[in-house]
């Protein structure tokens, strides 16, 4: 029997009681165990016994009580397992640890089943999945083809169809190159909102767990159910409101950057800028508005990542190995790791003072925008191109990714297209920390552009809508109360014909209440500008009674947060909404 492994449609399968965990996981085990020998996705498959427990642990339980009741899952083999090895792609490093890292604690707190740990770029060092001593990972699709790393067997479990999901690392695409060559989503989350105790570090200031995944609403479903602050881990951060499960919905209009024609790369691939002209297409069909990005100083810190110190931060875990035992480790790794011991504590802060200036340039260019779109990857290479040029055509792999954890930014390659000779292509959205849910929904409607409609409900990032009605319009007494909080007009427009203006009593600065009524409404002249959320407390606690903040319903039917007054602040109020707006009042007055 052929099970769709999405999660919703294995909950459903499982609730009619078409099959059981146990029965599906032991048939995942036989096919993945079949599918080793050539792809070897796997470094440890967990046997009949090593799974028993986890079959046990739901017996008796209610599928509704667990929200991934019997989903399985492939997790990296740089995330530790509770009984299982760990070896990082490196038998002499490999050790068993007693405690799962936390995050395949949740999961399994979840009702989900792991089916073993897989194979990656030896001390997640690489993006191509072909620097393993188990054996390079071979492309889903086109076996010629390397499948991308360094979560090369993660990606290799969810495409070849034995794992609903998998995890991986990214620290420098590790999570986003090979989601792309198999055509899956991969979802970078923001630093520290997964955490990562339990992982052996790449580099530890800057990695993430991934997950790799069919669609882009699984992802949501993932993020919202594992991001959350772990004591266990230093850098882990707490998740914003703005960005939690409900935040995932369809985007309204959007801007979106695009990199100049002379910042993109294909490194030769004819077919690349055709694919990527496509996906700008589709996301402007969707509601999207390209507007050119500056990508220089994005690019220039990516080159920092091997280029500058932070190379040392991955030898602080490889390198005893290597000094003791430099034959454990592969030769191509020891090569990229080999300069880290002269790296000097001048040279890494002055990495650290250019990254500074850079992240002040990135983050400016972002604040008009809701996302970027980027190739993920310029082009694919071979596994021959590889094994040629190894360090040349890894680097081109990251050409689009390495900036993304040193700039602190949020990431999700999501499925474009295909090659004329049937390879998958992508594309990645990126934004600020913290727009995970944000990016995720932009994500889903671009896989469903011809597909079903995407969920009703209205997508959020980390930007709240504020409707404004008086004082607060553009160039009025009390609008430097939004610009000062970096609020941008959004657009000017009217309330639905449901409202009455008043000018209250006092002052100044004298202001308008509006007021919903069943009968006898007009439309009135708004404001509609974009804040900060997290400005938006502070601006809410300054205004003075009368008003507040409500739900205000504008002429094309949408509700947004608005100013609103109580009905006792219109005694010794003039009815005003006859002028149409507090514009129209104030030249009236004179």
């Amino acid at each position: 029997m052929t099970i769709n492994l999405q999660l919703d449609a294995l909950r459903s399968a499982y609730r009619v009681g078409n099959i059981t965990p146990r029965q599906l996981l032991l048939s995942l085990r036989d096919r993945a165990a079949a599918l080793n020998p050539d792809y070897h996705l796997f470094i440890h498959l967990l046997s009949v016994e090593e799974l028993e427990p986890y079959f046990a642990a739901l017996d008796g339980r209610d599928i509704d009580s667990l929200p991934l009741y019997g989903v399985p899952f492939a997790i990296k083999d740089n995330i530790d397992l509770a009984g299982i090895p760990t070896t990082a792609a490196c038998p002499a490093f490999a050790y068993v640890p007693q405690q799962s890292a936390t995050i395949v604690e949740q999961l399994l707190a979840l009702g989900a089943i792991p089916l073993g740990k897989t194979n990656l770029d030896q001390f997640a060092t690489g993006l191509n999945g072909s620097r393993s001593p188990y054996g390079a990972c071979p492309n889903s699709v086109l076996t010629e083809y390397p499948s991308g790393g360094s979560s090369a067997g993660s990606s290799l479990a969810v495409a070849l169809g034995v794992a609903s999901f998998s995890l991986g690392t990214d620290t420098a695409g590790s999570g986003r190159v090979p989601a792309a060559l198999n055509n899956l989503v991969g979802m970078k989350a923001s630093k520290g909102l997964i955490s990562t105790a339990g992982v052996v570090p790449a580099c530890r200031t800057l990695d993430c767990v991934t997950t790799f995944t069919a669609t882009a609403r699984e992802a949501s479903q993932l993020l919202a159910l594992t991001a959350h602050l772990d004591p266990r881990d230093e850098y882990s951060r707490a998740n914003p409101q703005w960005n939690d499960g409900s935040a995932f919905g369809t985007p309204r209009p959007f801007r979106f950057g695009v990199p100049r024609a002379q910042d993109l790369a294909f490194f030769g691939c004819p077919e690349g800028p055709l694919l990527f002209g496509d996906a700008i297409d589709q996301l402007k069909a969707l509601g999207g508005e390209a507007v050119e990005l500056d990508m220089s100083p994005f690019l220039e810190a990516a080159r920092l990542l091997y280029e500058g110190p932070w190379v040392a931060e991955r030898y602080s875990v490889a390198g005893e190995l290597m000094e003791q035992n430099p034959q454990a480790v592969l030769p191509v790794i020891r090569a990229v790791l080999a300069k880290a011991p002269a790296v000097s504590g001048v040279q890494t802060f002055r990495a650290q003072y250019r990254l500074q200036a850079l992240k002040a340039l990135c983050d400016k260019a972002l604040e008009q925008l809701d996302c970027v779109v980027t190739p993920t990857i310029g082009r694919p290479v071979t596994l021959a191109e590889l094994e040629a040029e190894p360090v040349l055509r890894n680097s081109e792999l990251g050409y689009y990714t390495n900036f993304m954890n040193l700039l602190d930014y949020a990431a999700v390659a999501v499925p474009s297209g295909f090659m004329g000779n049937g390879l998958p292509w992508g594309v990645t959205l990126f934004g600020r920390a913290f727009t995970d849910q944000y990016l995720l929904s932009v994500a889903d409607a671009f896989q469903r552009r011809s597909e079903a409609p995407a969920p009703s409900a209205v997508a959020r990032n980390d930007r709240a809508r504020l409707v404004v009605c008086g004082a607060h319009l553009d160039g009025l007494a009390l609008n430097w109360q939004l610009k000062r909080r970096g609020a941008t007009l959004v657009e000017t427009t009217f309330s639905s014909p449901d409202y009455q203006l008043y000018a209250l009593a006092g002052g100044p600065p004298f202001r308008p209440g509006m007021v919903r009524v069943k009968d006898g409404g007009v439309a009135i002249a708004v404001e509609v500008w974009e804040l900060p959320s997290s400005e938006l407390g502070s601006f809410l606690t300054g205004i003075p009674a009368p008003l507040g903040l409500g739900k205000v319903q504008l002429a094309d039917g949408r509700w947004e947060s608005g100013f609103i007054c109580e009905a006792y602040g219109l005694e010794g109020a003039v009815n005003i909404s006859h002028l149409g707006g507090w514009r129209a009042y104030l030249t009236d007055r004179g």
